[in-house]
């Protein structure tokens, strides 16, 4: 599966695709392959560790024991060489798929923390941006702030200015009249 190149996708899609900081990751191949041996050894090195598991195999023990030691039948007789010898069986192929579910899980939690890193990472450049632009904006309004500052000032010395004229005009209109 070729690598997905994040340039490809539109900025809506990018904004709504919550797992585009894991779509890099998803070229890489599990430890033992995608195949059908990596999926079914990891679902029956999961079924190992279940209740249901370990239920069976209590019933199983005990109904073979119970068999042998009754004397219902004699295919292995006490210390229960046969037994063992399936308990070995099924810990020599035990421990290798736990340790392939392992391996496989340890590569799905690398890859999902560099994608977490990279995430965090985006959010903190782009939290920076947004903390530069409002510098920028309070920065911006301070100015406009002086300049409104200044032109009230320069509006009340127009004000008092045609004030002055207006009552000088009016006591000029007003001697002129008499």
């Amino acid at each position: 599966m070729p690598m997905h190149n994040s340039s490809d996708t539109p900025p809506e899609t990018k904004k709504n695709d919550h797992l585009r900081f894991y779509r890099p990751y998803e070229h890489l191949a599990a430890t033992f392959g995608n195949g059908w041996f990596g999926n079914k050894a990891e679902s029956f090195a999961r079924f190992f560790g279940t209740p249901l598991f370990l239920g069976a195999q209590t019933v199983i023990v005990a109904i073979w024991i119970a068999l042998n030691v009754f004397g219902w039948v004699k295919f292995d007789l006490y210390p229960f060489i046969l037994l063992n010898l399936a308990f070995s069986l099924q810990a020599a192929y035990a421990a290798p798929l736990i340790l392939l579910a392992q391996t496989r899980q340890a590569e799905r939690d690398k890859a999902h923390s560099e994608a977490d890193a990279k995430h965090r990472e985006e959010l903190a450049v782009a939290n920076e941006q947004r903390l530069a632009i409002a510098a920028q904006n309070a920065e911006r309004m301070f100015e406009l702030l002086e300049q409104n500052t200044q032109l009230t000032a320069i509006t009340k010395q127009l004000s008092e200015r045609i004030e002055v004229l207006a009552t000088e005009l009016h006591e000029k209109l007003v001697s002129e009249a008499k």
